[in-house]
């Protein structure tokens, strides 16, 4: 169950990144995130009025560490994005995302069978591949500079993958040490504390932040994505290993790819179908393990 409640967050992460990426090349990526982390709060709020729990303090203390680690990876993510730089940003902010619980999980005792940290070794390239640029750039008018991520841009995108991925890391190891008896009122928390912290860090950077284009009001529907995608991942890390929980929620870029090719008809490159195959393989070989 903590391996399909994991899946079902990297996909409900993919969706919310899809959107996410896609408006905040129209507008500023902080009022964005804003939003869709004010969004995402108040749907994390509306269920935890009927999930019932028993949260200590220690509990609500990870939910704040865990909100700091969620605004702070959903403004760099979306910074990256907003400046065409997903083929660098997307993998480096999910091998980051990744990493990051599970070596929480293993300083905190959790020790999976052989197979499964098979898997795991598996999922880190498959991340990385399934995110990657195709070799040439599409036929058509010469894209931007910053569309193609190489070159100058790769620092800058390399730095808002790496920030990404320590925030989402963060995010996926504090969450991994609230118990299930105490329901979700510290990820109603957790949410809430995100919005602060995204608003903070784009002062901190002279960035705008206050949605003031209609566009960023789209991010709404973001909220229930990501509210949904949290959830997930908290539940999965609850029912298993966070190590296991922490790797599968983070092949949300995989999800990101197959819905571009669903609904906007991209071409799947040889890179990111082997990508695809790795990311299968290490899904069985987990499960398996």
């Amino acid at each position: 169950m903590a391996v399909v409640l994991a899946l079902c967050s990297a996909l409900a992460y993919g969706f919310s990144d899809f959107l996410g990426g896609i408006l905040s090349r129209r507008t500023s990526a902080w009022s964005v995130a804003v939003v869709a982390q004010t969004s995402s709060a108040a749907c994390t709020g509306l269920v935890a009025l009927f999930v019932h729990g028993d949260p200590a303090p220690a509990h609500f203390w990870w939910a704040v560490l865990a909100g700091v680690g969620s605004g702070m990876g959903t403004g760099f993510l979306y910074r990256g994005f907003s400046a065409g730089r997903m083929g660098v940003v997307a993998p480096v902010s999910a091998v980051g995302a990744a990493l990051v619980p599970v070596l929480t999980g293993v300083v905190t005792g959790e020790r999976p069978a052989l197979l499964v940290w098979v898997g795991v070794v598996a999922a880190l390239p498959a991340i990385w591949l399934v995110s990657s640029p195709p070799p040439d750039p599409p036929a058509g008018p010469s894209p931007s500079p910053s569309a193609l991520a190489p070159g100058g841009l790769t620092a800058a995108g390399l730095t808002d993958g790496v920030l990404a991925g320590l925030g989402f890391g963060l995010l996926f190891a504090a969450l991994g040490q609230v118990p299930g008896s105490a329901g979700w009122w510290p990820l109603a928390l957790c949410q809430t504390v995100s919005i602060p912290s995204v608003a903070l860090l784009a002062t901190v950077l002279g960035a705008a932040w206050l949605p003031r284009r209609r566009t960023a009001l789209v991010a709404t529907l973001a909220g229930p994505l990501g509210a949904t995608a949290t959830g997930l991942f908290l539940l999965a890390s609850q029912r298993g290993f966070l190590t296991v929980a922490g790797v599968l929620a983070s092949l949300y870029p995989a999800s990101t790819v197959l819905l571009a090719a669903v609904l906007l008809h991209e071409k799947v490159h040889r890179a990111q179908g082997v990508g695809l195959g790795l990311c299968a393989l290490a899904v069985v070989l987990v499960a398996g393990g």
